[in-house]
C-alpha cells in the first residue's frame, strides 16, 4: 500500500502539478459564458441525459484541467472539441467557477447492487487487488478538495467529485479507462484500477456512487 501511494505521489509530481493552474474564475461571469454549455449540461450543471456528465459541484481545478485536455486533444471527444476550441484559459476558469458553485442532485440507484457497490467503493477488493475509491474520492464522493493544501502528502491525485454523478456516465468512463480509450489520468492511475474491474463491478460501484451526495 505504501509503495502504491508513493507511486501515485511521484506520478502526480512528474505529470500533474505543472499542468494544473490554480483556478481563479468569476462565477457570475462564468454563468454568462456557460450559455453554450446548458444545452447538454443544463443551466445548473445537472444534466438530464445520463450519458452526459453533471458538472454541478465539481472541483473547479478539475473542470479546468479537463477543458484544457479537450482543447489540446489529450482527451478525445468529438462533441467537446469544437465547444472548447474558442475558450481562453480565463473563460475556462470562469465557467468552472460557475458550475462548481452549483449543487449536484443525487441520482436514484439500483438498490439490488448497493451492497456490492458500497463494499467496492469503501474497501476495494483484496484478492484482485482492487483499490478502494474512497481513498481518493472521499467518503461521499466529494473529491480531493484539499488538493492544493496537501500536494506534499501522498496520494495527491486531483481526484474529481463523483458523488451524485449519473451511473451511466460513470460506467462509460470506467470502461473507457479500462480499454485505454481515455488515457488522460495522472500516471494511468484510473486506467490501472479500471483494468482490474469486471463489468459487474463497474455497474455496482457506479450505482452506489450515483446516490452519494
Amino acid at each position: 500500500m505504501k509503495r502504491i501511494a508513493f507511486q501515485i505521489f511521484a506520478y502526480t509530481l512528474i505529470y500533474g502539478i505543472s499542468n494544473i493552474a490554480v483556478a481563479a474564475g468569476n462565477p457570475e461571469v462564468g454563468k454568462t459564458k456557460s450559455a453554450a454549455c446548458v444545452a447538454c449540461h443544463m443551466p445548473d450543471g445537472n444534466s438530464v441525459m445520463p450519458e452526459w456528465p453533471k458538472l454541478a459541484g465539481q472541483l473547479p481545478l478539475y473542470l479546468v484541467s479537463q477543458l484544457k485536455a479537450f482543447k489540446s486533444g489529450e482527451r478525445v471527444n468529438a462533441v467537446m472539441a469544437p465547444m472548447v476550441k474558442p475558450l481562453s484559459e480565463q473563460d475556462m476558469e470562469d465557467i468552472a467557477a460557475y458550475f462548481s458553485s452549483q449543487t449536484i442532485t443525487a441520482g436514484v440507484a439500483d438498490q439490488g447492487q448497493m451492497a456490492v457497490g458500497e463494499k467496492l467503493y469503501k474497501k476495494g477488493e483484496f484478492y484482485t487487488p482492487l483499490t478502494a475509491c474512497i481513498g481518493c474520492h472521499g467518503m461521499d464522493g466529494q473529491g480531493n478538495r484539499t488538493w492544493e493544501d496537501t500536494m506534499s502528502i501522498p496520494p495527491t491525485v486531483l481526484a474529481p467529485a463523483i458523488g451524485g454523478q449519473h451511473a451511466a456516465y460513470l460506467v462509460n468512463q470506467l470502461q473507457t479507462f479500462r480499454s485505454g480509450e481515455r488515457n488522460n489520468d495522472v500516471g494511468q492511475v484510473m486506467q490501472k484500477i479500471a483494468q482490474q474491474m469486471s463489468n459487474e463491478q463497474i455497474n455496482a460501484v457506479s450505482q452506489y456512487i450515483t446516490q452519494l451526495q
